[in-house]
């Protein structure tokens, strides 16, 4: 939704792109600001660590002593780049460095554009997700980030996802659910759709051991790289449907009580009543058309999940992978996210709950978990004294 224009709406099932879910307002997402040079997000997306890296390359190359050699940039992996930073070989590691802090550089001022926009002010901590934080190259760039604005004033706190982020989207959609349709069901099916792969689990919701979805997980997942295939539109919602019906298959043969919901992670604009508005272009086939709704699509497919009649709910995907931090944003009243991928996903929270409450229930839990290892030390310094004793 644009900046501006995000209605309150109910937590309802059926409510698609919601403003109000169980645990937080969504102020805005998606905002897509600008520049003179084009979208701010495409100055820190994966394509622009790419650009900055072979910008460093360059007069390397024409010295012969670039130490990529002829690999071109695009094909050096994130685990290929962590292995120069931890490496021998010193000049590498500094061309790494340099980049890591020209692209610091960059999310550092668009996340500043971001904090000065109204539905961003006032955020105390911003969640940084998508695949290029799952490495080491990216961990020191979000804190380089971090270093960057606090030395600007900026009182705010940068911190990568904490589940995978080929997970967090999928377990980002247990917060989409009513809190009520975890009490009869241990998991519920998931979905999340990118410009390259989709992705379908089967998430566990813990929710006897964790009531506020901490502790869930994806139990069994399957992914589809829809980009190689070049599939129709009409093509990609068969396999979509064929993928989510094996993995209902698999969860009642696994014993599960699998809730009659699937939550949906998706690319763009997400309207109401379902329809995705803007910011689909990159899904195979035209997802924007007023004659395509995916909800009602899989519905047709999959009209009954065990007992009952299927509910789906569909939201943003830069939403879904923020909903995953839920849990552990509570000592903050507002917070955001940063998915770096193809582009830049954003979204700005604001928590339901008493901030000042739950930050004493964290510490609460901190020091039972601190009370357990004094209590496992002493139990194992007593074992150690008896078998001294014996020997």
């Amino acid at each position: 939704m644009a900046e501006d224009t995000l209605t309150t709406t109910t937590a309802g099932i059926a409510v698609h792109g919601a403003a109000r879910l169980p645990s937080v307002d969504i102020d805005t997402y998606n905002i897509e600001l600008k520049d003179d040079d084009g979208f701010l997000g495409d100055r820190a997306s994966k394509g622009a660590f790419q650009r900055i890296l072979d910008s460093w390359r360059k007069p390397l190359r024409k010295s012969g002593t670039d130490p990529f050699g002829d690999t071109a940039t695009e094909d050096i992996s994130k685990s290929m780049l962590d292995k120069v930073l931890t490496g021998d070989d010193a000049s590498a590691a500094a061309l790494v460095h340099g980049a890591i802090e020209d692209f610091a550089q960059e999310l550092a001022y668009v996340t500043k554009r971001f904090l000065k926009t109204k539905a961003w002010a006032d955020t105390e901590c911003i969640v940084v997700g998508g695949g290029f934080r799952q490495s080491r190259l990216g961990e020191i760039a979000i804190a380089r980030t971090e270093i960057l604005l606090r030395s600007e004033g900026h009182k705010i706190e940068l911190v990568p996802i904490r589940f995978h982020p080929d997970e967090a989207g999928l377990i980002g959609c247990l917060h989409l659910a009513p809190s009520w349709i975890f009490e009869a069901h241990d998991s519920i099916l998931a979905v999340d759709i990118g410009g390259s792969n989709i992705r379908c689990g089967v998430v566990e919701t813990a929710w006897k051991k964790a009531p506020d979805l901490s502790k869930a997980s994806v139990w069994k997942s399957d992914l589809w790289r829809h980009a190689d295939d070049e599939p129709t539109r009409e093509a990609a919602v068969k396999r979509l449907t064929r993928m989510l019906k094996d993995l209902i298959s698999d969860a009642e043969d696994e014993g599960f009580k699998l809730a009659p919901f699937i939550g949906i992670s998706c690319p763009g604009v997400i309207n109401a009543d379902g329809a995705i508005e803007k910011g689909a272009q990159n899904l195979p086939g035209n997802w924007e058309s007023s004659k395509f709704h995916l909800p009602r699509s899989l519905v047709e497919g999959i009209p009954m999940i065990g007992k009952h009649d299927t509910a789906i709910l569909m939201h943003n995907d830069g939403v879904a992978q923020g909903l995953s931090e839920v849990p552990f944003m509570q000592e903050f009243e507002r917070w955001g996210v940063l998915t770096i991928g193809t582009g830049l996903g954003n979204a700005r929270f604001t928590n339901r709950r008493d901030k000042d409450k739950a930050k004493k229930e964290r510490e609460k839990d901190k020091d039972k978990e601190k009370d357990k290892d004094k209590e496992k030390d002493k139990e194992k310094g007593k074992k150690d004294k008896d078998s001294k004793e014996k020997a």
